[in-house]
């Protein structure tokens, strides 16, 4: 018997899913979770095979990251309306078995979990497409900081304060990232970051912003085709 946890805050998602594996063989929704918050407590508890996670605001990049690492043995699906092939990706990197839709006919749901739980993958054909087409970029520790502090709106001498460096170095740094990214500036640089989930913690007081060295941030970027190539050529900007 596959035993599975929910989690979501949507009552009538546990009762349909509850009266969907009731006419089930090998599945059963053994508890549902109602906050992100307790899931690490709940799966200690329930030791699931299969948590079936809401996307909510609340479930970032990192949230998975650390779920993963207190539950390693749990197989993670998440049930999503609308994903962006950034987080998928990442999802994907951090052992993220499956990303299934809600709007998946009952019998594609029960199907894609019985693949998680006999060890494959279960994405989304429009998303394992989007994968091939996408761009990653993997990033080193002084430049994943970098973007998270661009990604909050700090400026050159704010960066080199937070990170000790000279506001020469952070110019040099920045234009070979841009150069690595492919991008024309820091504007377009902190949008890829704000895409990608930058794991920066938030920013507080003026002063914790600049006593405080960055955090290491985004291990790397995904880049996906625009949809209209940009027509004209911008100015960089350090």
């Amino acid at each position: 018997m596959t035993r599975i946890l929910l989690q979501s805050d949507q009552p009538i998602l546990s009762i349909g899913l509850e009266y969907l594996f009731s006419s089930v063989e090998g599945l059963r929704l053994e508890r549902t979770c109602s906050r992100p918050a307790d899931l690490a407590s709940v799966m200690a508890d329930q030791e699931p095979d299969i948590l079936l996670l809401d996307l909510t605001p609340e479930v970032s990049i990192d949230f998975l990251a650390e779920l993963r690492s207190s539950a390693p043995n749990c197989r993670v699906v998440l049930w999503v309306n609308e994903i962006s092939t950034e987080m998928a990706f990442q999802a994907l990197g951090l052992g993220v078995r499956g990303i299934v839709r809600k709007c998946l006919p009952p019998a594609s749901l029960v199907e894609s979990l019985r693949k998680v739980q006999a060890g494959e993958l279960a994405y989304d054909k429009e998303l394992t497409d989007s994968f091939f087409a996408a761009r990653r970029v993997v990033l080193t520790r002084r430049e994943s900081q970098l973007v998270s502090l661009i990604s909050q709106g700090l400026r050159n001498k704010e960066i080199a304060t937070a990170l000790q460096i000279s506001e020469g170095t952070v110019k040099v740094y920045l234009q070979r990232l841009f150069a690595k990214v492919g991008v024309k500036d820091r504007l377009e640089l902190a949008l890829f970051g704000l895409k990608n989930f930058a794991s920066a913690r938030s920013v507080g007081a003026e002063s914790s912003r600049l006593s405080e060295p960055a955090p290491a941030g985004i291990r790397s970027v995904v880049i996906t085709p625009p949809a209209n190539p940009a027509g004209s050529a911008q100015r960089v900007y350090f």
